[in-house]
């Protein structure tokens, strides 16, 4: 996640996963420039949720929690999309970490709002994510 939200459709339909990911980051111009997860929710939410793109979906956020911006816009915008997404997944690299605690000001105020909360630091990590979208999905 970056400062702002950026629309990585095209770039992850490659079958393969490194092409893939070069393509995602290639395109995001923030990437690695902080985090504002509250007003980067809450562009999601008036951009694509109004649309009814989140209504009934599995939405998955990729973020390790650490917030620039007030902890307090995650937790407002957090709720709402969780009022009208099927699930929310979250996927935190840092998770698998030894002695990891979701502490991050960003992290603490969205736990409330996810339904499964998942590790993201390699590929089979990204595979159990799979599952989880899969098993989400099926429950619908």
């Amino acid at each position: 996640m970056g400062t702002r939200l950026t629309r990585v459709t095209r770039e992850l339909l490659s079958r393969n996963p490194d092409e893939a990911l070069r393509r995602a980051g290639a395109v995001v111009p923030d990437w690695c420039g902080g985090t504002r997860i509250g007003d980067t929710v809450r562009d999601y939410n008036d951009e694509w949720g109004m649309r009814g793109m989140s209504r009934g979906a599995v939405v998955v956020i990729l973020s390790d929690g650490w917030e620039r911006g007030d902890p307090t816009v995650v937790a407002d915008q957090m709720a709402r999309l969780s009022r009208v997404a099927h699930k929310v997944v979250w996927v935190n690299p840092l998770k698998a970490s030894p002695g990891y605690a979701p502490l991050a000001r960003g992290m603490a105020a969205a736990l409330p709002y996810i339904d499964d909360f998942v590790e993201g630091h390699n590929l089979n990590a990204l595979d159990d994510l799979l599952e989880v979208i899969s098993r989400q999905s099926a429950a619908r």
